[in-house]
């Protein structure tokens, strides 16, 4: 009998690795590949003539990376969008899951609307904050300037480095809160209801009823939203990029660097090390939720 099933078992997963053999070569060729090219030329001086050949200048490109002004800028700038952006998100996103965890007329209809601009297509919704706040005809300054009267001149939004910055993050406030609202309202409704009857029993005010009885449940959630989120948001590129030219989170630091400037050696040291970062990171998360569970 022993060796029947391990016969079988052997067969089986010879049979199952013949199925994963295409997946996996896949896998090797679109992500083992360019990996590997990647650590390559960070070692080397790349021409943008691919005919010509690349020059090995060892530790050169990481050298110029951490010695690069612009670099530790686009560092300070992407932290303090990632911070704003996930922080915020997961609140509002918590807050909105909150109140809607019960029973009212049209709530299939409100969760649609609350979903949208997560389900929406990204450069359907960057063109549309485009037309709202464009400098000649966008409705924002129409209101502002024209009806409301509070402006003598059209706010030039997406050209300065400032009011780019808080309307950049407050798109991508509102792109993402979903996924936290979405993750949250699927916990929140495995929680026993008569713990919150309980409590109302006891007296205990709405802020009460959450820390003893929502947070707990919500914790590992929260923990891997935020985790993901932050990551998601660390390396943020399309929704910056389409809006506007004066935020530069390492996402466009990056490409200016490879496509703008064809520093390519450079370039894939920047990755590199933004690599090194997030899997630091992404350990460290991954630390923190196994420990949550385990608690």
């Amino acid at each position: 009998m022993k060796s029947k099933k391990k016969k079988l078992g052997g067969n089986d997963t010879r049979f199952a690795y013949a199925l994963l053999a295409p997946s996996l070569i896949l896998l090797v060729l679109l992500i083992g590949y360019p990996m590997i090219y990647n650590i390559v030329i960070s070692f080397q001086d790349v021409p943008i003539n691919p005919r010509m050949a690349s020059e090995f200048v060892g530790l050169d490109n990481f050298k110029a990376v951490f010695q690069d002004k612009s670099f530790y800028q686009s560092v300070f700038v992407t932290l303090i969008f990632t911070v704003l952006v996930t922080a915020v998100s997961t609140v509002f996103g918590l807050a909105i899951a909150v109140f809607m965890n019960r029973e009212f007329v049209g709530k299939k209809l409100v969760n649609s609307i609350i979903i949208l601009s997560y389900v929406v297509p990204a450069v359907c919704l960057i063109f549309a904050w485009r037309y709202m706040f464009n400098n000649i005809y966008g409705i924002i300054n129409y209101i502002i300037v024209d009806v409301l009267k509070l402006a003598d001149e059209v706010p030039l939004w997406f050209d300065q480095p400032a009011s780019a910055f808080i309307l950049v993050t407050i798109f991508a406030i509102w792109k993402f809160y979903p996924y936290a609202y979405m993750s949250f309202v699927a916990i929140l409704q495995s929680v026993d209801k008569s713990l919150y009857e309980a409590a109302d029993m006891d007296g205990a005010t709405s802020w009460q009823k959450f820390l003893a009885v929502t947070y707990p449940a919500i914790k590992p959630t929260l923990v891997t939203v935020v985790s993901l989120r932050t990551i998601w948001v660390f390396y943020i590129y399309t929704e910056v990029y389409l809006l506007t030219k004066q935020v530069n989170v390492l996402g466009v630091y990056l490409y200016d660097m490879a496509f703008a400037t064809h520093d390519f050696g450079k370039a894939a040291a920047i990755s590199i090390v933004l690599f090194v970062v997030i899997f630091s990171l992404v350990m460290l998360i991954r630390k923190k939720v196994l420990r949550v569970e385990e608690d």
